[in-house]
């Protein structure tokens, strides 16, 4: 033996007993710590190997022209989503709408608040990184039997006892169980986070789609009724041929019965128009009979052109659907590791110091102190399998999970998909509703003429008139179906929250 180790031997020697111990418990604190987190650590799901949405991929969209929303929208594939994409609508009221909603709106205010109670709860959970310190203090008068010994040294059988005391307590993470636990809470935090994305980018698809669609069933309530003044029209007119003989009764009850199922349809729009306004009042936070003024009309909106489509390994990263998922699949990750963890060993250091006096006065005097060391290690004997099964079911919550993450991922691919072959279809529709608009205005043109000119009965040129009001009732559907569904594709894509410095900075500060 060295020289050197002879003298750090003698040193140790040298020390107390006491000091050895709490060397002892310190040395077995350090190698507790580096101890490993037992359970499979969480890997993030591989983006899926595809690399388009449909079966032929799409760039460009029919035109048509001199008609609102008629412009070509080509996919601009790999390109980023605007953080504020109902701005490319380029409409004021739409705008204003947005903003009323993201600061009222009640289900977007319970979401962040629900966020706020996942953060403190990660908080707490990381408290049993840290020794539990608590402190005590007891008082009390006693008196002892005068047949057996006094206790203290002063041989008094009545005195007063002053114990004051600090206690701590640690229980050093072994095998990860609080590692463990606390990667579960953090990701049920990331859960609730992208929950409330998820409650902002509906938020704000729905109010899009329901302004649109506001928009549009007042074009159509317009039109029908102009195709009713149209048809009462046609009835008086009718109704004067028959009494002058140049019409028959078949006629005239033929006419009465195509402006009652013209009339028919007119409640069914003002009921839709109603719902649609009381739907926005409670989007943006209101109650009904409090619905905002702000109105968007077809013609005030703008057709996007330019339609960015994400990558599909982008998708996987934007959604906030998946990534809820994929949260939940890394909690029951982390759920398997406690499991296993609770079937082993607890280890717990507890360290108890203090002091014990007969007056107050003397609480901290010399020879009044009091300590405690002490180190427990529990172990599950039996449990009658029930450790066991916990176990099999957090590894059975975890392929649920798995498959739950896959079928959220399928969703969301079908989603895009769905929206893209829409817009193309949608742009198809607009054409053909054009056209038919174009041939309906060009045969009330020359219905016009030839009644001027007197080659055609008044009636002829009302039915004309009949013919192209209608037309102008599918263009306006037409249009409301392609603005909705490219608000639609915004969302399917993940709505852009990414770029929104109130949805990411908690991210960012992890």
């Amino acid at each position: 033996m060295s020289e050197l180790s002879k003298e750090r031997w003698a040193q140790m020697i040298a020390i107390s007993p006491r000091s050895r111990f709490l060397a002892f418990l310190g040395a077995l604190g350090l190698t507790l710590l580096v101890g490993c987190a037992v359970g499979p650590d969480f890997k993030r799901p591989a983006a899926p190997a595809v690399s388009d949405y449909t079966a032929r991929p799409l760039a460009t969209t029919v035109t048509t022209t001199n008609v609102a929303g008629g412009e070509a929208q080509r996919f601009v594939k790999g390109s980023d989503i605007s953080g504020d994409w109902w701005t490319l609508f380029h409409s004021k009221p739409l705008n204003e709408l947005i903003e009323l909603s993201l600061t009222n709106n009640p289900d977007l205010k319970a979401a962040q608040a629900a966020l706020s109670v996942a953060k403190e709860n990660v908080l707490a959970q990381r408290g049993v990184y840290y020794p539990s310190v608590t402190g005590s203090f007891s008082a009390s008068r006693q008196k002892q039997s005068e047949l057996i010994a006094p206790t203290p040294n002063a041989n008094i059988f009545q005195y007063n006892l002053f114990t004051p005391q600090v206690s701590v307590s640690y229980s050093p993470d072994v095998f990860g169980l609080n590692r463990r636990t606390v990667e579960s809470v953090k990701a049920q935090e990331q859960n609730v986070r992208f929950q409330m994305i998820a409650t902002y980018t509906t938020l704000t698809a729905n109010v899009v789609v329901t302004a649109i669609q506001a928009g549009a069933v007042q074009a159509q309530i317009d039109a029908t009724r102009q195709l009713i003044d149209l048809n009462s029209n046609m009835v008086q007119i009718l109704q004067y041929q028959y009494t002058k003989g140049y019409a028959g009764r078949i006629d005239v009850v033929a006419q009465e019965s195509q402006l009652a199922q013209v009339i028919a349809t007119l409640p069914p729009l003002l009921k839709q128009s109603a719902q649609l306004r009381d739907l926005l009042a409670v989007l943006v936070g209101r109650f009904p009979n409090q619905a905002p003024a702000e109105k968007c009309e077809l013609s005030s909106l703008q057709l996007p052109e330019e339609i960015p489509v994400s990558l599909p390994s982008q998708l996987v990263a934007q959604r906030p659907d998946v990534l809820q998922a994929e949260a939940n699949l890394h909690a029951a990750t982390a759920e398997i590791g406690i499991a296993i963890a609770n079937r082993l060993p607890n280890i717990t250091l507890t360290a108890d110091a203090g002091s014990t006096a007969l007056s107050l006065d003397k609480v901290f005097s010399s020879g009044t102190g009091l300590w405690g060391l002490g180190a427990a290690a529990t172990a599950p004997l039996f449990q009658g399998g029930r450790l066991l099964h916990q176990e099999r079911a957090a590894k059975a919550a975890y392929v649920q999970a798995a498959e739950q993450y896959r079928s959220t991922v399928l969703t969301a691919f079908q989603n895009v998909a769905d929206t893209l072959t829409a817009l193309e279809q949608d742009a198809e529709g607009l054409k053909a509703a054009a056209t038919a608009a174009d041939d309906a205005q060009i045969t009330l043109d020359l219905s016009q003429r030839q009644w001027h000119d007197g080659y055609i009965s008044y009636l002829a040129l009302l039915s004309a008139e009949q013919a192209y009001q209608q037309t102008r009732i599918n263009l306006v559907q037409a249009q409301a179906s392609r603005y909705a569904d490219t608000a639609a594709l915004f969302q399917a894509l993940g709505g852009g929250w990414w770029h929104r410095a109130d949805l990411t900075k908690d991210k960012n500060e992890k």
